[in-house]
């Protein structure tokens, strides 16, 4: 069996190296908008993104929610599309279009025949610049995120009891509003709020355009100079400066309670650090980290307390690198009946000291890596999770010679290093947030 995984292990690894380096090509327009080209012949088929440099963590305070408000806007009309028109021109050519919008970042894409992108260029590029909207948009596109804040926040304890915990972890960095808003700032929203947005960030210069799939990049450059060329920088675009975190000096503990809770659980946050461009080593300790901790059914805290134990009936360790700021190193754990949410967290405290002590299986780490390898692979058959992986990476200060790195950089983390960086994160509790969710108690 040792060989059999040897063998297999460097055939990961070889196949691995052999396509590190996607057929990838880069090139900056004149008015400071990047591109980046992906191709991929396999099927006639392209995805056409657009990522601002620009999410909820850049807002002004007091408006929080409009990034994300203004995504929703995007949809209505510009000054040559009519309201809806956009999405429903993509649907009739038998695309698929949507946006999203995270802390770092906002994207918009549609997924089309290869030979619909240039239709896709002249719709997006036109509503970089041209939005068009009324009072009778903001209320009623306004109305629409507070009924999908309602769903999704209002309607599900966990979400309230994370933006609870997310505002305990970050005393200061705007990662702590949630990227959806504040209930009662998003009801006051204005049009004046989303311009300011549109005008400040939406511009090429501080934009990312990528192109995946069936595609050749002469004919990418042509079409971008075309339609996205033409647009002028903005000159007044701001530096990317946010108010950062000061000292952490104090643990933080949080219980949330709400009787739509069926089954209570613990969790805990650590102040962790981001990958950062050209040194993504720490990183890729702490990727390595959270799967050997809580990654899977054969991580540590599963077999400690899920099998051997029989303390939880979950438990998980995650961390993602990437953001531009300070991230976090996550622990959880759901106790099994009759464990209390004390005892779960004590649990999870000795696995951790267990750990502290005795170190890595070597082996355990090689399957990991072997895993990671493999998804590393199979990414490569999907042009949209590439495209993905590239846009967020761009939007949150990494390059693509940063991402064409991690999986080298991931395959060289050693056991040591996992270690040093496991001793770092949980050396202290100070930047720490400990969080218990239960349903209130019954009293007779």
């Amino acid at each position: 069996m040792r060989v059999f995984l040897t063998g297999l292990f460097l055939t990961f690894f070889s196949t691995a190296s052999a396509i590190a380096n996607d057929q990838l090509t880069t090139f900056t327009l004149d008015n400071g908008m990047d591109v980046v080209v992906i191709e991929d012949h396999r099927a006639p088929v392209v995805v056409h993104m657009v990522w601002y440099r620009a999410g909820s963590a850049d807002e002004d305070p007091g408006v929080s929610g409009v990034a994300h408000f203004l995504e929703h806007l995007l949809f209505k009309g510009t000054k040559t599309l009519a309201p809806g028109e956009f999405s429903a021109t993509v649907a009739r050519n038998g695309g698929s279009d949507n946006a999203f919008t995270s802390y770092d970042y906002t994207a918009y894409f549609q997924r089309v025949a290869a030979d619909r992108l240039e239709l896709m260029m002249r719709m997006e590029s036109d509503r970089m610049v041209n939005i068009q909207l009324d009072a009778e948009d903001i209320l009623t596109e306004r109305d629409v995120i507070i009924e999908e804040r309602n769903q999704r926040v209002e309607n599900n304890p966990s979400s309230l009891f994370r933006e609870q915990h997310n505002a305990a972890q970050y005393l200061n960095h705007r990662y702590g509003v949630p990227i959806i808003g504040w209930q009662h700032e998003m009801t006051e929203l204005t049009l004046d709020d989303a311009l300011d947005f549109y005008e400040k960030f939406y511009a090429p210069n501080n934009a990312i355009l990528i192109v995946a799939g069936d595609v050749e990049p002469d004919e990418v450059r042509k079409l971008a100079e075309t339609y996205y060329g033409e647009i002028p920088a903005n000159p007044d675009l701001p530096e990317r400066e946010r108010a950062q975190e000061p000292r952490q000096m104090a643990e933080r503990r949080l219980t949330y309670e709400d009787p739509r809770v069926a089954q209570p659980y613990v969790t805990r946050s650590y102040l962790a650090p981001e990958r950062d461009s050209g040194a993504q080593e720490k990183a890729a300790a702490l990727t390595m980290l959270a799967e050997i901790l809580g990654g899977g059914t054969t991580s540590i805290l599963t077999e400690k307390l899920q099998f051997e134990t029989r303390k939880a009936v979950y438990t998980g360790a995650f961390y993602s690198g990437s953001s531009l700021d300070d991230t976090t190193f996550n622990l959880s754990i759901v106790p099994a009946p009759g464990v209390t949410l004390e005892e779960a967290e004590a649990a999870v405290d000795d696995v951790v000291a267990g750990f502290l002590e005795t170190g890595i299986d070597p082996e355990h780490l090689d399957r990991i890596k072997m895993q990671i390898k493999a998804s590393e692979i199979y990414v490569r058959d999907d042009v949209s999770a590439l495209a993905n992986r590239y846009g967020r990476a761009l939007t949150q200060g990494l390059t693509v010679e940063d991402v064409q790195a991690w999986p080298e950089i991931l395959d060289a983390v050693t056991e040591e290093d996992v270690m040093a960086a496991a001793k770092e994160i949980f050396a202290k509790t100070n930047n720490s947030v400990t969080g218990y969710v239960k349903a209130p108690e019954v009293t007779q």
